[in-house]
């Protein structure tokens, strides 16, 4: 990958195969092999959902802190009177993440080309990033109605609740970016998305160490500071601070900006490495199946 992608600041801007699982629908995606959340599932049986959690965060970086939103609205208590308006206001987030959702789709499949050619265009990928980076910079004006009507529609206590239901995901969304590159994780870790991807492809022992190695060596070299995600961090103090009072206008919340940009070049930027580093090493056959696992999963209805 070229320098612009490899050393970037990700201020001014996930393992997964299924980077952009379309927008929102009703339609029931195609049969498939078991994929990703599903090999983590069945690695896990009884695990009440965490691996399939984990999946799903390893899969939506391109719906920045709206997607992180939306998603913890499913988990809010709400009444019955409550949750047709709120229900209307998720829904309406959702959609506003369809330019996100399209560059992801558009960056999958670039993917998938460097899988099947067993080289990734490096100048494609910085395209495809740098597109879906610019997607994500419109996404605060986009949302910042739906997010002023849903403070208008929740409860002081509402509010409360899901700023904590928001803390949670974030912290589960940097959780399940990790744990490919540790040469010293457990091999059965149930977080590891390698894990799932050598059962996928029936990868030999030499094949996933060699995708660690490289995977490793290209994460050491992103500057230590984007591993922090301080934008996003300082930008959900000043969020939770803003949304838990009386008055609140999503307009005035600057930085929000520089938080969608981070988390969705940060996450399509590790998956960019990472396919980088499968790629070379997988046989023709092998090639193939992945290739068509990330269209498929870049074609799924997204499970919000």
């Amino acid at each position: 990958m070229s320098v612009s992608i490899r050393n970037m600041s990700f201020g001014v801007v996930s393992l997964v195969l299924g980077v952009a699982s379309a927008g929102c629908g009703d339609s029931t995606p195609p049969a498939a092999a078991p994929t990703g959340a599903a090999v983590a599932a069945q690695q896990d049986p009884g695990g009440g959902g965490d691996a399939a959690e984990a999946e799903h965060h390893r899969q939506h970086h391109h719906g920045g802190v709206a997607g992180l939103i939306a998603l913890s609205l499913k988990d809010l208590d709400l009444s019955p009177t409550e949750k047709p308006n709120v229900e209307k206001i998720r829904t309406d987030l959702m959609a506003k993440l369809e330019p996100g959702r399209a560059a992801g789709k558009n960056l999958a499949n670039v993917l998938a080309d460097g899988v099947s050619a067993g080289n990734v265009d490096h100048a494609k990928v910085d395209a495809a990033i740098a597109q879906l980076t610019a997607a994500m910079a419109g996404l605060h004006d986009a949302t910042a109605d739906a997010l002023n009507q849903l403070h208008n529609a929740l409860t002081p206590a509402e509010r409360a609740a899901l700023i904590d239901k928001i803390q949670g995901h974030w912290q589960k969304w940097k959780d399940a970016q990790g744990h490919d590159e540790q040469a010293d994780e457990p091999k059965d870790h149930r977080g590891d998305h390698l894990v799932a991807l050598a059962k996928e492809l029936t990868l030999t022992q030499d094949q996933v160490d060699k995708i660690k190695g490289t995977f490793a060596s290209d994460v050491k070299a992103i500057p230590q500071q984007t591993h922090d995600h301080k934008e996003v961090e300082g930008h959900f103090q000043a969020f939770a601070t803003a949304f838990k009072a009386d008055a609140f206008d999503a307009k005035s919340l600057s930085t929000e900006t520089g938080a969608n940009t981070h988390m969705a070049t940060w996450g399509a930027t590790r998956m960019a490495h990472f396919i980088e580093a499968v790629a070379p090493v997988l046989t023709p056959d092998q090639r193939g199946k992945l290739a068509q696992q990330i269209r498929e999963h870049a074609s799924r209805p997204e499970p919000l």
